[in-house]
């Protein structure tokens, strides 16, 4: 297992503790920020470099988890990661907090939406290491204020 982590780069805080809260779940991720290959396509302004690390991280994943907020209607590149993911991964949007049903793109509403702490939980339990979660003390409750992810989603949605 392996999840291409897509987010808008104004959402790279929220982004990067998603990935280590995974990571600490033993689920392999891809996020940017840990592809050298695509840091210097970037840096050097080469879109050609930016695509072909996106396809190999997309390429070498099975899932792919879109992190929706009010930046990801202005992201350039979200889209296109969903449209070369889309049939070959499993795609899931995660909702970061305080984002409304109403706040979904349409395009992002076709693929099943983690919207709370106890989702991601149950995401993590269904793809990870449950004997690497137990052991770490990952697996706990969902109001728990001391969540990794505590103010990055929200807690749990009740409608």
């Amino acid at each position: 297992m392996k999840v291409f982590l897509s987010h808008q780069s104004s959402d790279k805080k929220e982004a990067a503790k998603i990935a280590e809260y995974l990571k600490s779940c033993g689920i392999d991720v891809y996020f940017d920020q840990f592809d050298k290959d695509l840091q210097k396509a970037a840096a050097d302004n080469n879109p050609q470099g930016v695509v072909a690390a996106i396809k190999k991280g997309v390429t070498t994943s099975t899932d792919m988890l879109v992190l929706v907020s009010p930046n990801t209607l202005r992201s350039e590149w979200v889209p296109f990661e969903i449209g070369y993911g889309y049939d070959a991964l499993d795609v899931k949007a995660l909702t970061l907090k305080g984002i409304k049903s109403t706040d979904i793109p349409d395009y992002i509403k076709v693929v099943p939406i983690i919207r709370d702490i106890y989702d991601i939980d149950k995401y993590a339990k269904s793809i990870g290491n449950m004997l690497l979660m137990e052991a770490k003390g990952i697996i706990r409750k969902t109001a728990d204020p001391s969540h990794p992810l505590s103010g990055v989603m929200d807690d749990i949605i009740t409608t």
